[in-house]
């Protein structure tokens, strides 16, 4: 039985049919996705599976399928691939549930789940062998295009901030610092969107990990930014500085983190975040503005304050920090784009 049927949906329960053990009892909505792929929970013999569709020529699966098989040899929680079909773009998983981290992350309960977090985050980190597991580079032309996503989507079109020569040299500065400190920081496998709403709690091998198919190799502060100063959900900074500190435990036992690099790596933690948080707010004004998925606006702010805290620490980005403190909060306050 179908819920809401479209064409898609009608043509993956064919192949369901096909490639499922038993009779397909129910079709129902898992989850939406930021891009064009979307995914439903399948009913069949008294077990739930979830079936991926990601339609050509828009989305490809191979991604997927090769950075699954990539992270479940490092042995961490992902998804067992049962079925799949690269031409139509469908596949056919194993379901890890329906409890996210954002939605079981509390106070008497993060501590825990960002330990899982972090312990599964060394793990994939100290096991992938980056020079042959075929990820491409997290370069610098590629950390620069994230970046420009905050200058197009975000200042230029939602905002409609028309850059002076002095605003946009501080730009070009602030995106050169940032690609700086990234490239020279120690280079592994990076998830890319390692945080609260990919990360599934797991009575056994917590967390579940999902949503890896955009893997680079790339510095090794990118997943614990993504993890800890989540663009859905903040906490006090003395608990992020807490598990910071588990994580460079961690990582110095595996030889992923010298121990005298503490402090630096804390810098390398900020800067990261900064960039990071402006390739999300790009994002979601794009997702709002070509897209029509207005979910993400909410997020803006908290992810703004991130990028203006850490840059008002260091007296290189303090200008970049008046920018958006003058300029870009004001303009944000115009409801015509809330």
């Amino acid at each position: 039985m179908l819920d809401s049927p479209d064409s898609r949906l009608l043509e993956l329960s064919a192949w369901l049919t096909r490639n499922l053990k038993g009779p397909c009892e129910r079709i129902a909505p898992a989850s939406g996705d930021a891009s064009f792929r979307r995914y439903f929970r399948v009913f069949s013999g008294g077990e739930s599976l979830i079936a991926m569709d990601a339609p050509p020529p828009l989305e490809d699966v191979e991604p997927f399928l090769q950075v699954a098989d990539i992270l479940r040899t490092a042995g961490v929680n992902v998804p067992i691939v049962h079925a799949v079909d690269t031409e139509q773009g469908f596949v056919l998983l194993s379901d890890l549930g329906n409890s996210r981290y954002r939605d079981e992350l509390a106070a008497e309960t993060a501590d825990r789940l960002y330990g899982d977090a972090i312990s599964a985050l060394v793990a994939f980190q100290q096991a992938v062998d980056i020079r042959s597991c075929e990820r491409p580079p997290y370069s610098e032309a590629l950390l620069r295009r994230e970046l420009n996503l905050f200058r197009e989507w975000f200042l230029e079109r939602a905002l409609g901030i028309d850059l002076d020569a002095e605003e946009a040299l501080l730009l070009e500065q602030t995106w050169s610092r940032l690609i700086a400190s990234a490239l020279e920081q120690p280079q592994v496998f990076v998830h890319r969107d390692y945080h609260s709403r990919n990360l599934m709690v797991c009575e056994a091998g917590n967390p579940g990990i999902l949503d890896f198919q955009d893997a680079v190799i790339g510095p090794i502060t990118y997943d614990l930014v993504s993890l800890l100063r989540d663009c859905y959900i903040s906490w006090p900074a003395a608990w992020v500085d807490r598990w910071v500190d588990t994580y460079l435990e961690l990582a110095a036992r595996c030889d992923l983190v010298k121990p005298t690099e503490a402090d630096r790596f804390r810098g390398w933690f900020d800067l990261m975040g900064v960039q990071r948080h402006l390739k999300a707010v790009g994002i979601f004004a794009r997702l709002k503005l070509r897209d029509n998925k207005r979910g993400y606006l909410a997020d803006i702010p908290r992810t703004l304050g991130y990028i203006t805290e850490a840059c008002q620490r260091y007296p290189e980005f303090s200008g970049f920090a008046a920018f958006l403190e003058e300029t870009v909060m004001t303009r944000l306050a115009d409801e015509a784009f809330a």
